[in-house]
């Protein structure tokens, strides 16, 4: 379609510095096959519209489908100015492909922030003012962390939205400005399926919508291969209702989604667990990791019922560089990356390696390291994708000789009785590396 080629001649680093990696045609056609019968007046909401590929593809589908819709009114909102143009020329073709279908067609296009924008919608009850709300949402989402202090976590604090980053803030407003019943897809990361910081989004969005239909883009280097980015993809459909179906479909696929899917069907208490205080959406697509699932559920004690916390750890690389070596010296100790961990073990020192060795032992350094003792180190999701997703390694004291080590970016939680440790680790492209140190007496 033509905005195929509009897709391709943005710049890259202006998408990446607002967060905007833009839907690739493939990916677009799966999620507007994913919408039911439309109804007779559709009103679309696009956030983050970019050239406009989603609803343009949600709009073909309406126009060629057996069931057509009366009116189409989508409304856009888009912050980049320079793809604005590219936009309204997306929509004028939308504009005469309904006009050979007979349906009435309407755009709206503002250009700036979202967030910004549809504030005031919400804050003002939206479903008393003239606005009618939306019956339909199609969503790929800026991706971009958010201070608390900024002024977008500021803006949607104040509409009792609480996240800590702009996706799942896009999908809280849109939900919020739908209709009952009103239709909702959306491509995001899958990070906010679990993990602390989602907790409150997750808490919002199940209460509100319904799910439907989880498909996991697999390959985290496919789905948007042309922007480099590393991360895993889901495609949300939900409906905005308070009641939860029996079943949900769970579907997977190496990154085009309408190429060879695997899909099921499952409980929705198997998504998610009626009694789960975290309410965790279990993404569970195939036979091992039910079994998987299983075992996990066996494991019922929480951290701090065994007497641990976790806490913020302590070699940010960047802010110790003049205190970071390459190869290890008599006035320094181990400094462990994730490239440290092969085959089970901690493989020190790497020589010739990218990554620094050792860490100077100075004053300053001090509150850098911790203790040597045994930790089991938990990698999760390197930058190259590999067959075992959570690979498990043991620092052994005995094969690196040194009272203290330092390892790069890690959360160390401390046992409150005999200071056993977990530490995690999450770098800044998303992998997660996590360490637990057991005391002597529990080997």
């Amino acid at each position: 379609m033509f905005f195929r080629e509009m897709i391709s001649q943005l710049e890259q680093e202006k998408r990446q510095e607002l967060g905007q990696f833009l839907t690739p045609f493939p990916t677009a056609k799966f999620m507007a096959s994913l919408f039911g019968k439309p109804p007779r007046e559709v009103r679309l909401l696009d956030a983050g519209a970019g050239a406009g590929a989603l609803s343009a593809t949600l709009v073909n589908r309406w126009c060629i489908g057996t069931h057509k819709p009366r009116s189409i009114v989508i409304t856009a909102y888009e912050a980049d100015s320079e793809i604005i143009p590219r936009l309204e020329r997306t929509y004028a073709e939308c504009e005469k492909e309904c006009a050979e279908a007979e349906i009435e067609f309407r755009a709206e296009i503002h250009a700036g922030d979202f967030i910004e924008a549809v504030l005031p919608l919400i804050r003002g009850d939206l479903f008393t003012s003239p606005k009618a709300p939306f019956n339909a949402a199609i969503l790929n989402p800026p991706y971009r962390k958010i201070q608390s202090d900024s002024a977008a976590r500021l803006l949607l604090r104040s509409a009792g939205i609480e996240t800590s980053n702009l996706y799942t803030g896009f999908l809280a407003l849109a939900v919020k400005l739908l209709a009952e019943g009103g239709e909702l897809v959306a491509i995001t990361p899958r990070s906010f399926c679990n993990g602390p910081y989602f907790k409150s989004f997750r808490a919002q969005f199940l209460s509100q919508m319904s799910l439907r239909r989880l498909h996991l883009l697999d390959s985290r280097s496919k789905a948007f291969r042309a922007d480099d980015v590393l991360q895993e993809n889901i495609i949300v459909y939900a409906v905005k209702s308070a009641s939860k179906p029996e079943r949900v479909v769970v579907s997977i696929s190496r990154g085009v989604p309408d190429q060879n899917v695997t899909a099921r069907d499952r409980a929705y208490t198997e998504i998610v667990a009626p009694d789960d205080p975290e309410q965790f959406i279990h993404l569970v697509t195939d036979d091992a990791q039910e079994c998987a699932r299983q075992s996990i559920r066996q494991l019922s004690t929480p951290l701090p019922s065994l007497g641990l916390e976790v806490s913020t750890g302590r070699v940010v690389d960047f802010r110790a560089r003049d205190y970071l070596l390459p190869e290890p010296d008599a006035g320094s100790f181990p400094l462990i990356y994730p490239c440290h961990l092969r085959g089970g073990f901690v493989h020190w020192p790497l020589p010739q390696s990218r990554k620094p060795n050792a860490i100077r032992d100075t004053d300053r350094t001090q509150e850098l390291l911790v203790n040597s003792g045994i930790y089991v180190l938990v990698k999760r999701f390197t930058s190259k994708e590999e067959r075992r997703r959570i690979v498990a390694c043991i620092y052994d004291p005995r094969g690196i000789p040194a009272e203290k080590v330092g390892f790069e970016k890690i959360k160390i939680g401390y046992s409150k009785s005999d200071k056993s440790r977990v530490t995690v680790r999450r770098s800044r492209a998303g992998p997660f590396q996590g360490s637990l140190r057991y005391s002597r007496s529990r080997r």
